[in-house]
């Protein structure tokens, strides 16, 4: 018994031991990668941090997609064309130099990945906690206290050579009545204390917001395109014919909207979905609110939660939206012109496209109701994603410079 006491003895000092060693081995470590991130954020260009984010996001996604096996083993893209749709995927600009039929179910789910890590959202939200890291808040509070305890011991002393010059009939009584007392200092040091962990708070907080923004899109979008390609049988009938999954299909597309990039896991884009009114209305939502719209829904949607929580986080953004240093939180006279803008111009757009494509050759074979989901479709399509449910080759040479203007 007394042996397996002893031996359990050296096996905790043991593992004590190697405990320390181990924390005092990764110390420098985790000093120099701190460094490096103090560096990156204080002392780089943040155009220089995007570039070099979205370098490193395309080669990371050229070889995933170059280690991915394809759909078909006849037919394997070359590297240059899988660098390239890794490039465009990440850049959200949809150009592709193969047909999207040819990646396979793994290289879809990539390109996923890179749309949105690549969406203009997501980097700004990243841009959000690298300037939330920023703020003096993050120190430690034993820092902050001896801050605080420096700076008055320095008012203090300053008093006492102040007092004893004035002993020594040096100093004037004018001199003296400029001195505040020291609960005054501490008063002004505990005001700028309290504003900046309040701008602090309302950064994380802003920056949790554009995080749930993101996640309920995405997921609530995702959820209601599965459902409704599982419920409707032309649909359904349109990714079995091309061997698609139904939840790749949803969760591309919807991603693919939301970061305006424009990639359809089909060859013909939307053009086989042009008959489902119902997909399309799905769609058109994601469109606006991850582009043009993102500001005033982002800002409702602060206003929302002041209302119902009222937290001084919200009303912090809200008032002071230039301080917080995110580029698309604007005013709420600015989001309410924006909107107004969006809706002017798409409605622009619909009556003209209405107008001279309404019995065109683009739209043989569809109903009314679907002639007037598909031209909103395309209308706000044309601003925004690039997706398409006609022939764009076949529509007038008046219609594409309008959409060449609204671009």
């Amino acid at each position: 018994m007394r042996s397996f006491t002893g031996f359990g003895r050296k096996l905790e000092r043991f593992s004590n031991h190697s405990r320390i060693k181990a924390a005092c081995f990764n110390q420098p470590y985790h000093g120099l990668l701190y460094s490096c991130f103090r560096f990156l954020v204080f002392k780089v260009n943040p155009f220089w941090i995007q570039l070099a984010y979205f370098l490193v996001l395309s080669l990371v996604g050229y070889g995933a997609l170059n280690m991915s096996k394809s759909r078909t083993d006849s037919f394997r893209p070359k590297n240059i064309d899988m660098f390239f749709t890794s490039v465009s995927a990440a850049a959200v600009s949809s150009m592709s130099t193969v047909e999207m039929e040819v990646f396979s179910n793994t290289q879809l789910i990539v390109m996923t990945v890179l749309m949105l890590v690549g969406g203009e959202v997501f980097v700004s939200m990243l841009g959000l906690q690298l300037r939330r890291s920023m703020f003096w808040k993050q120190q430690s509070p034993e820092d902050r206290t001896d801050s605080v305890s420096n700076s008055i011991s320095q008012y203090s002393l300053t008093s006492k050579n102040i007092a004893h010059q004035t002993e020594l009939g040096s100093v004037t009584s004018s001199i003296l009545e400029i001195e505040k007392p020291d609960t005054d200092l501490e008063g002004n040091i505990k005001s700028s204390s309290n504003s900046e962990s309040l701008k602090y708070k309302a950064t994380r907080c802003l920056g949790y917001m554009v995080l749930g923004y993101l996640l309920v899109v995405h997921i609530g979008g995702s959820s209601l395109v599965s459902m409704y390609v599982s419920l409707v049988p032309s649909a359904k009938k349109v990714l079995e014919t091309k061997g698609i999954s139904i939840q790749t299909f949803s969760v591309f597309t919807v991603v693919s909207t939301f970061a305006n990039c424009g990639f359809v896991p089909t060859n013909e884009n939307m053009i086989v979905f042009k008959k489902n009114s119902g997909l399309l209305l799905l769609l058109i939502p994601q469109i606006l609110v991850g582009n043009t719209l993102y500001p005033t829904c982002l800002r409702v949607l602060i206003w929302v939660f002041h209302k119902i929580t009222k937290r001084m986080e919200f009303n912090y953004i809200l008032e002071n939206y230039k301080e917080m240093g995110y580029s698309h939180l604007l005013s709420g006279v600015y989001c309410s012109l924006l909107a107004a803008t969006v809706f002017g111009f798409l409605l622009v757009q619909f009556i003209l496209f209405c107008s001279m494509e309404w019995n065109s050759e683009a739209m043989d074979g569809l109903s009314s109701y679907q002639k007037f989901v598909g031209s909103l479709f395309q209308v706000v399509n044309s601003r925004h994603t690039g997706e398409y449910i006609v022939d764009l080759s076949t529509i007038s040479s008046a219609i594409l410079v309008l959409f060449v203007v609204m671009m």
